[in-house]
């Protein structure tokens, strides 16, 4: 019985063996770069752009805590990229648009969506590349939390 039971895990461990190994190198392969169709702007072409503010919108695809801890544009359009598609009817076809995130990776993502909807996309920006290159970002202090006072205190 012990020779049955030892047979049959050595069994088990060169049937298993295989399958543990394909695994392993399933995750230990990078995943796929996402190849753009729109183009990265710079500083220069982005504040041509900003130059005629009437023709233009930026929507800025970060987070709420990214954009008062990092920074933005001082105007905006604040839609989250997993949101973006939900939100096209408050987007206006008639502007030139420019996404924005932190290093362009979801802007990039962002601008080919809304070019594929029909939109007019000059492309995407990083606002922390757009801050390195020299170029002024706004910021915002997030509101301090008050404790509550008690306005009636003979209550």
């Amino acid at each position: 019985m012990k020779l049955f039971v030892k047979l049959l895990a050595i069994i088990t461990l060169v049937v298993a063996a295989p399958g543990f190994a394909q695994d392993a190198t399933k995750t230990a392969q990078p995943a796929a770069k996402y190849e753009a169709k729109s183009p990265k702007l710079n500083r220069v072409q982005i504040e041509k752009l900003l130059a005629n503010p009437e023709q233009l919108v930026l929507i800025d695809l970060r987070r709420p805590d990214e954009l008062s801890r990092i920074g933005g544009f001082a105007v905006y359009l604040s839609i989250q990229l997993a949101d973006l598609e939900k939100n096209l009817a408050f987007i206006p076809k008639d502007r030139t648009i420019v996404t924005v995130s932190n290093h362009a990776g979801r802007a990039l993502r962002g601008a080919d969506l809304l070019a594929e909807k029909g939109f007019n996309v000059a492309g995407a920006a990083g606002i922390q590349d757009y801050e390195e290159e020299g170029g002024w970002v706004n910021r915002v202090a997030a509101p301090v939390k008050k404790e509550f006072t008690n306005l009636f205190p003979n209550d």
